[in-house]
């Protein structure tokens, strides 16, 4: 018998949480690729079919393959510190339709989704249950009280906390705070982000990153944006932080054969997108 149809579900947002469509639609394209490709994510290619929305408002899909760098180097990270510490806690803030549970699941992991009620309301609609290990809440994620889901009994050195997409929409102020607080309520623990440069950041309050007009997408100003030279500044937010480092891409097809090294190409790194890794220190005599 033919496989039944799916309805497509219609999804209507705005503002910083629609552009949780722009990086699904990003994500599917390269997942779309026949051969060589640099993320496979077919969770993400279903969803771009099931979802009723215009998807050509964001224009060709040409930033695809260094979008899909960017998640495959966050994914690869979150392996890393499950391999380190199996059955650990992934809060996930602000996680819009990201399917990055299902890509690195280990099988262990605990996952909890903080997210806008509006876009947790589209994850319960469009993505499979919770299952037990994985759970969501709807809050902001400045809401600290969402610290309280993570559960007293999880020792902090357990948890990683990511935030994809996320702290350009925030003042500096208001970033740094949340990463200090994550470092005071989860000793020994992580935090993981992406940070834009100010040139990318100041083209954006610019107007000049919109995508086909008053016909097409226009993004969400950013707020905060940081060079190279500033990533060490971070550990100024928290006594506790121990650690701050940029992550490097993996190599891509054509010219993205170059991600490696776009850090230290002139012009390439303050127009890069980078990934920042923050450890924090553990509370003295804390075992392991």
């Amino acid at each position: 018998m033919p496989e039944e149809k799916k309805e497509r579900i219609k999804v209507e947002l705005e503002g910083v949480p629609e552009t949780l469509l722009w990086n699904l639609y990003n994500r599917a394209a390269e997942a779309r690729r026949p051969g060589s490709r640099v993320l496979d994510d077919p969770r993400a290619v279903e969803l771009v079919d099931r979802i009723d929305y215009p998807f050509d408002r964001f224009g060709s899909a040409a930033m695809a393959q260094w979008h899909a760098l960017r998640v495959r180097c966050l994914d690869d990270e979150v392996r890393r510190f499950l391999a380190e510490r199996p059955g650990g806690t992934v809060v996930a803030l602000g996680e819009g339709l990201e399917t990055q549970f299902w890509r690195v699941d280990d099988g262990r992991v605990r996952w909890l989704t903080v997210d806008l009620p509006e876009t947790v309301a589209v994850r319960g609609t469009l993505l499979p249950d919770d299952p037990p290990r994985r759970r969501s809440l709807a809050c902001s994620a400045l809401d600290l009280r969402w610290m309280d889901e993570v559960g007293e009994d999880v020792a902090g050195r357990d948890v990683l906390v990511t935030a994809q997409g996320l702290l350009m929409y925030l003042p500096e102020k208001d970033a740094k705070a949340l990463i200090a607080a994550c470092a005071e309520r989860f000793p020994g623990g992580r935090f993981l982000f992406d940070a834009l440069p100010r040139a990318m950041v100041a083209r954006n309050q610019a107007g000049a990153m919109d995508r086909g007009g008053d016909a097409g997408y226009r993004a969400p100003r950013w707020e905060w944006g940081m060079d190279a030279k500033e990533y060490r500044k971070v550990a100024a937010a928290s006594p506790r932080i121990t650690e701050v480092r940029s992550l490097r891409f993996r190599r891509g097809r054509g010219l993205y054969a170059l991600a490696p090294l776009s850090h230290l190409i002139p012009g390439v790194r303050s127009m890069r997108m980078s990934i920042i890794a923050v450890r924090f220190g553990e509370d003295p005599g804390a075992a392991d």
